[in-house]
């Protein structure tokens, strides 16, 4: 995130998504730009690092992209795809690289910013089936749960990631 620029949800709208939805747009956006200024060269050696048995960076970048998926999946009224399920099993093996799972991360959230702008408003309080419980919830909830999901996942690696920077790199 730019220091000249304010906090995306004070930069006004965002084009084209309906109303109701703008505040789950600006959490995935204001997240995304924090991330992304989070992770400026950050090592590749302390991806898959634990401190304190905390979730690993690597771990929350996965989680982050594919919780995403899954809640938009969700809310779309779909089941997960085989493909889905894969990579939730795989959520927390160490796969990929900083940079892989940052592209990951931001394409989930431009996919996720285009779907809010084609959901109707009028869906917003459509019942939909969570998991294979076939939970209860509705448009509205799932997606902003996706929002607030994301947003505890980015705190949570703000702090691994100033964790793990100090400790390997004490002042």
């Amino acid at each position: 995130m730019s220091a000249t620029l304010p906090e995306v949800w004070m930069r006004g709208p965002v084009a084209d998504v309906p109303a109701l939805l703008q505040p789950v747009a600006h959490a995935l956006l204001q997240a995304k730009e924090e991330i992304r200024a989070l992770l400026q060269d950050f090592p590749e050696s302390l991806l898959w690092e634990r401190p304190a048995g905390t979730a690993a960076v690597g771990f929350h970048l996965q989680h982050l992209a594919g919780v995403l998926d899954r809640l938009f999946t969700y809310a779309k009224g779909r089941m997960l795809s085989p493909g889905q399920l894969a990579y939730l099993e795989a959520e927390g093996k160490a796969n990929a690289d900083v940079p892989a799972l940052l592209q990951a991360w931001e394409a989930q959230v431009e996919r996720s910013i285009e779907q809010l702008k084609s959901t109707d408003p009028g869906s917003l309080t459509e019942a939909r089936a969570v998991g294979r419980k076939q939970l209860p919830a509705t448009v509205l909830g799932l997606l902003f749960h996706a929002a607030e999901h994301t947003m505890r996942h980015t705190g949570q690696l703000l702090v691994t990631v100033k964790v793990l920077r100090h400790t390997s790199h004490p002042l």
